[in-house]
């Protein structure tokens, strides 16, 4: 019976040594630029419509754009005295506009003119935006939710959808969809109508949201795994990942054939996932601490990463 345990022994210790052999085998990308002190901390990415122009930002409330593809500065301001929580590109990528912990809404020129500013918020925990349908959409540490018209603040809706703090926003561009999740652990749903569908709760929250392209899932991610709800019926399916720790930030890429990743906590890995299994089928260099943010740019040339450790680091992914 010993010998049959110890042969059993050296077998799983065998194939261990396969499965470490061949994660060995699949080189981690290096990123084409690194810039080591781009902010504090690092807390947001966001690509230009056109892929031109990279747009980060910071624990310090610091926004910072790069230009593409050498990744060289090009301007930098200090728009917020907290953390930058949200970033996008507007106005045929002339504009730029920012969420901050601090409740304040901006918008700027690419040279750094403050055009408007919106303050007395509840501290802004996420914010997404799309320029093609002019919207975007806020979370608040409060639990509520806001839809504005990103071209010039006005308020369209305000909803308490959640118990807890916000945790992640996403817009669903083609269909005028828009989902948040929380603290509390809900997950919602809902259209400019105001009508609501709460998603089946997941065991653990949801940090981050993305929808497909396709329109029929809801992404998102919590320790260690993805989540995919069916957006017809509101089920959930639970994948096991690579990832060791929070899973903060998902977005699809191109035609959704993947997801890209990046986690936090105990680990600060970036992946492609297959968004159905959760197998990752791209790996990329991690960063020296927690992982905060990614982004794709929209032609899918380029991938942006930010993390605690400060960096920003952009990826040429192809021609």
């Amino acid at each position: 019976m010993m010998k049959a345990f110890l042969l059993k022994m050296r077998y799983l210790f065998v194939v261990v040594l396969l499965l470490l052999a061949a994660c060995a085998s699949q080189p981690h990308a290096p990123p084409l630029v690194i810039h080591e002190d781009a902010h504090r901390g690092g807390t947001v990415v966001a690509f230009s419509q056109s892929g031109e122009v990279l747009a980060s930002g910071g624990w310090s409330g610091t926004v910072q754009l790069w230009r593409l593809p050498q990744g060289s500065a090009v301007r930098h301001w200090r728009g917020h005295s907290d953390s930058v929580n949200g970033i996008a590109f507007l106005d045929a990528d002339q504009q730029i506009v920012t969420a901050g912990y601090d409740g304040i809404l901006e918008r700027r020129g690419l040279d750094g003119e403050l055009l408007q500013q919106f303050t007395g918020l509840d501290p802004v925990t996420h914010m997404d935006a799309a320029a093609v349908i002019d919207r975007m959409v806020t979370g608040h540490s409060d639990g509520s939710v806001r839809l504005w018209q990103a071209s010039d603040f006005t308020l369209l809706s305000e909803q308490k959808l959640h118990g807890g703090a916000v945790k992640a926003v996403a817009i669903d561009p083609q269909r005028a969809r828009y989902a948040s999740s929380s603290t509390d652990g809900s997950v919602a749903v809902w259209s400019g109508s105001g009508k609501v569908q709460y998603l089946q709760k997941p065991p653990m929250d949801a940090f981050t949201l993305a929808f497909s392209p396709d329109g029929q899932w809801l992404s998102g991610g919590t320790w260690f795994r993805l989540y995919r709800w069916n957006l017809d019926d509101g089920s959930l399916a639970t994948m096991t990942t690579e990832h060791h720790g929070i899973i903060k930030s998902v977005q699809y890429t191109g035609n959704g054939a993947s997801l890209a990743t990046i986690s936090r906590q105990t680990d600060s890995s970036v992946y492609f996932l297959d968004p159905v299994s959760g197998a990752v089928t791209r790996r990329f260099q991690r960063h020296d601490l927690c992982g905060a943010d990614v982004s794709v740019s929209p032609d899918g040339r380029y991938l942006a990463t930010t993390s605690d450790d400060a960096s920003v680091r952009i990826w040429v992914l192809g021609e």
